[in-house]
């Protein structure tokens, strides 16, 4: 069995994978900046006992990490994570052998691994990770498309700004996306409990519209056939995909494919899922 862990800002993710097919999905409970033990613990809880028989470790983290160390140098929502050795993470939380070295992704790549390989999609497939951050991935045929480590950047950071809505991103940049959509900026703005705001979303709201700028920029630089949604908040916009694609699609620059689709991942487990079958592909995977 292979496994995936996702450590997010909020929880931990976990899934169980063999032979392609997935065996079983799991989650902690929710933090606030853990420490390493608090981390350890909701590894623990989200595998729920079904480790054993593990073959290899798939690891999606968050955060600026040393690929030479194999360290997470920086990361503000989950700082636990700093400085810890990432291949001894996983195994001396679930009391694994410990020279089983991770496959170590962030979650975009990992979520786009699965959805590519999930649905079976063809052409240039580009992932936007909508969460407590926001990460995106570009795989042409499941081969990645990288410009900046294993991302094709950090849109995240790019500026979307919206006429009478002014904001700032977590990194200090105008306008930056994440200071529209990133959940922190959305509990803000709707509320401590973000997913009945979202679900009451019309595709007007400030958020939306940076949603849609971005895709719209996004058209320009990637050219995508496929566009998806995924993580917490990307799959509850699922009653807004009309909407938001014919937004996008008005006056879209002539370089947009023709034919390019809008969707949303199906839950929370994608990049728990990938991580676990980027293990063992056939694919390069890597940059």
């Amino acid at each position: 069995m292979q496994l995936g862990i996702d450590i997010g800002g909020t929880s931990v993710k976990a899934a169980g994978v063999e032979n392609g097919r997935c065996l079983w999905t799991g989650q902690s409970g929710f933090y606030a900046k853990p420490t390493t033990d608090e981390l350890r613990a909701a590894i623990r809880t989200a595998a729920g006992g079904r480790a054993a028989g593990v073959q290899a470790i798939g690891l999606c983290v968050p955060g600026l990490l040393d690929a030479n160390e194999r360290k997470i140098t920086e990361a503000f929502n989950v700082a636990g994570l700093v400085g810890i050795p990432l291949d001894r993470l996983v195994p001396e939380s679930l009391n694994l052998p410990t020279g089983k070295a991770a496959r170590i992704c962030n979650d975009a790549q990992a979520a786009a691994f699965d959805v590519f390989q999930s649905r079976r999609i063809r052409g240039r497939l580009l992932v936007l990770t909508l969460g407590t951050g926001i990460g995106i991935a570009v795989l042409d045929d499941g081969r990645p498309l990288c410009v900046e480590g294993e991302s094709p950047g950090h849109i995240g950071q790019i500026d979307v700004s919206i006429a009478g809505h002014d904001a700032v991103g977590p990194d200090g940049g105008a306008g930056g996306l994440e200071g529209y959509l990133g959940v922190a900026a959305l509990r803000a703005n709707y509320g401590p409990d973000v997913s009945p705001a979202v679900a009451k979303f019309t595709g007007d709201e400030p958020p939306m519209l940076a949603l849609v700028r971005t895709i719209r920029i996004a058209h320009a630089i990637y050219r995508p056939d496929h566009v998806c949604l995924c993580g917490g908040i990307g799959i509850r916009l699922k009653h807004l995909i009309p909407t938001l694609r014919d937004k996008i699609q008005t006056r879209l620059t002539s370089l947009a494919r023709s034919g390019w689709t809008l969707t949303t991942g199906d839950d929370d487990f994608h990049a728990a899922r990938g991580a676990a079958r980027m293990v063992t592909s056939t694919l390069s995977v890597e940059c």
